[in-house]
């Protein structure tokens, strides 16, 4: 019952509240305090427990008795469970009828009324409020008229009862204000703990420390609640509650559908839980969704708003320390960006780029393995530039290979997250190296496939998106550095290189042995001079002329080794240096270009060989003295028949 009356109370002590809270100040407001007509629906139960505590309070006394007494409403309806004593031999019907017409007088005269018949009197006795005078109730009393339980006595005990209802109805009212102080309390406890949290909230400058904050502020606040975290983004910190927002279907999944409406859900289970999706969200975007499940009997919906307050919190201050590591991300980036290509330009040598960039490459990525191939001019395989797994050294790929082949066809970069469950083409550097992480984007520049970059990782999962977008900038950089060094080495080969022959320049000679002159003991020097060359140009004209130097070109140069330098000296002249080589070894090797020469050229010519030597014990030494000797031994030759090798 008593439970019954607080509930009540949460109903009736609305109107009546108003007047207490503009009369709080008063210290005697309880002795004012009244009911309204908008309380009647709500006051059977008070009229219940304050005749329950009548009863109680006069139950020792012999007149409670001598007869039966019960509560009616002001439109007749008895209120209390009351029977008449059936141990006064009374007439049941004879009495409730005569109940009926005293409570009609009573009603009526606004007093006391008085029914006898036969032995049996009912007395009734109307209860008016204390300001108002309207009517309250009617308490009436049945017996028999020999007990001397009059009027007088009845209209004493229906004050008695009068001021038990106010006590009652004041007791509701105090309870009342004693629950609302301590809603109150706990209110203004969780707003503090809500703005702690969210000062703590803001005050995160990284997600993790965002996160953590909110999954503690939660579990102060929702102690007795299961909570979990779905995120959209691809960030892990480690906590078994923050989850992955897969969407399934938004038709039944309410994370997922809290997530797509941007709005929160909730749904009831079998078990006396309620389960509530609260979508994280920014000024940006929708970064996730909160979801708590907790016992009903446990939740209030007065907590949504706190609930949604908080993930709104959340989510501005995941939106903002996001912000902040992307700002950092980027302005390292930016950093690591302008370091390498700082670097990069500081080096003009091909080999050296590559290999550079696969060291730096490796650290910035913390990747296991990186393996960068260049495109062949003539486009039909991929050179390895520098890998640091040394199997690859110096090997090549087809065009239409693994992922090289996959790039080249798309020109597109990818991100392959388990190669080991996701197999889109065949790789060995992933099979050989047992990798399972892959980031791969090609090299171009102005829109032309210059060569591809592979990194890979043995772990799956290890690259991020944002590594993924790195290096596909970085790959334009290494592109351009890797161009200019190109350009660099093109342009060196065109002036140390005669356009014609595809021998070296005069000077470009000249420049190498006297440099060798300074480091080495000996060396030997072979000019060779096509015979008749001017009755070849008169005969066959100028472009044969020029084909039969290119002829005689390659055949000196397949003739000499790797380190031996061939140069055009001018018109039909040839220069051939040997390093460390003798002059009885050069004029072997002027034999053989002789007698090849001979062979090979169509239309046939023959050339003549001058073979000169110096050595550190020489009288002169410089590259001046050397083309002397050799240019008299070619005289020699000339004037000695022709198509022969001459000493100096």
């Amino acid at each position: 019952m008593e439970d019954n009356i607080v509930k009540l109370n949460s109903k009736v002590s609305t109107p009546a509240a108003n007047r207490v809270s503009q009369g709080a100040a008063k210290p005697i407001w309880f002795t004012s305090l009244d009911i309204n007509d908008a309380d009647e629906p709500f006051l059977p139960p008070v009229h219940q427990e304050a005749f329950r505590q009548w009863i109680n309070e006069t139950s020792e006394t012999t007149f409670i008795q001598t007869g039966g007494f019960s509560l009616f409403s002001v439109n007749g309806d008895q209120i209390d469970d009351t029977p008449i004593p059936m141990d006064l031999e009374l007439d049941i019907v004879a009495c409730e009828k005569m109940l009926k017409q005293a409570q009609q007088q009573a009603v009526m005269s606004k007093s006391a009324a008085q029914i006898e018949c036969d032995f049996m009197q009912a007395v009734a006795v109307p209860i008016f409020r204390r300001e108002e005078k309207k009517l309250l109730a009617i308490f009436t009393y049945v017996g028999p008229l020999d007990t001397g339980m009059g009027a007088a006595a009845v209209e004493a005990s229906a004050l008695h009862y009068r001021s038990c209802f106010y006590r009652t109805f004041e007791g509701l009212f105090a309870h009342d204000l004693i629950l609302q102080h301590d809603r109150s309390e706990k209110e203004a406890k969780r707003r503090d703990a809500l703005f702690l949290s969210a000062r703590r909230l803001y005050n995160g400058i990284d997600v993790a420390s965002v996160l953590t904050e909110m999954l503690y502020s939660l579990e102060q606040l929702y102690p007795n609640a299961e909570i979990h975290l779905f995120l959209s983004q691809d960030h892990l910190n480690g906590d078994p509650r923050v989850k992955p927002l897969l969407l399934k279907s938004t038709e039944h999944d309410i994370v997922s559908k809290a997530f797509m409406e941007n709005t929160e859900m909730t749904e009831k289970d079998n078990h006396d839980c309620i389960r509530i999706a609260v979508p994280m969200a920014g000024k940006q975007a929708v970064y996730g969704v909160l979801c708590m499940m907790i016992d009903l009997e446990r939740w209030d919906e007065s907590n949504m708003p706190a609930f949604v307050m908080l993930a709104d919190t959340a989510g501005s201050a995941f939106e903002n320390a996001k912000l902040y590591e992307q700002s950092n991300l980027l302005i390292n980036e930016l950093r690591l960006i302008n370091e390498l290509t700082k670097r990069l330009n500081q080096s003009l040598r091909l080999k050296e780029i590559y290999q550079f960039a696969a060291s730096e490459l490796l650290t910035i990525f913390n990747a296991d393995y990186c393996c960068m191939l260049s495109l062949t001019k003539t486009k039909d395989k991929f050179v390895v530039m520098s890998s640091n797994y040394p199997p690859f050294d110096n090997d090549s790929f087809s065009i239409d290979f693994g992922f090289c082949g996959l790039i080249h066809r798309t020109k597109e970069p990818l991100i392959i997250s388990d190669y080991w469950n996701t197999r889109v083409v065949t790789s060995r550097l992933m099979d050989d190296t047992g990798s399972r992480s892959l980031i791969a984007v090609p090299i171009l520049v102005n829109g032309e496939m210059q060569g591809v970059i592979l990194l890979t990782h043995r772990a799956a999962n290890f690259f991020s998106y944002e590594n993924y977008k790195l290096l596909q900038v970085m790959s334009t950089h290494i592109g351009l550095a890797v161009t200019n060094a190109s350009l660099l080495s093109e342009v060196r080969r065109m002036v140390i290189t005669d356009n014609l022959t595809g021998l070296h320049a005069r000077h470009y000679l000249n420049e190498q042995i006297q440099s060798k002159q300074k480091r080495d003991t000996f060396g030997s020097l072979i000019l060779v001079d096509i015979d008749h060359f001017k009755d070849i140009n008169d005969t066959y004209g100028h472009l044969v002329g020029d084909q039969i130097l290119i002829q005689v070109s390659k055949i000196i140069s397949a003739a000499i080794r790797t380190g031996d330098i061939a140069a055009r000296w001018g018109g039909e002249e040839i220069a051939i240096y040997l390093p460390n080589i003798h002059k009885e070894h050069a004029k072997r090797v002027a034999e053989r270009i002789r007698e090849k020469v001979e062979e090979d050229t169509n239309p046939v010519v023959t050339v003549s060989c001058g073979v000169s030597e110096w050595t550190m014990e020489s009288e002169k030494i410089s590259v001046e003295t050397l083309f002397y000797h050799a240019d008299m031994a070619l005289y020699d030759a000339k004037n000695n028949g022709r198509n022969r090798v001459a000493i100096g």
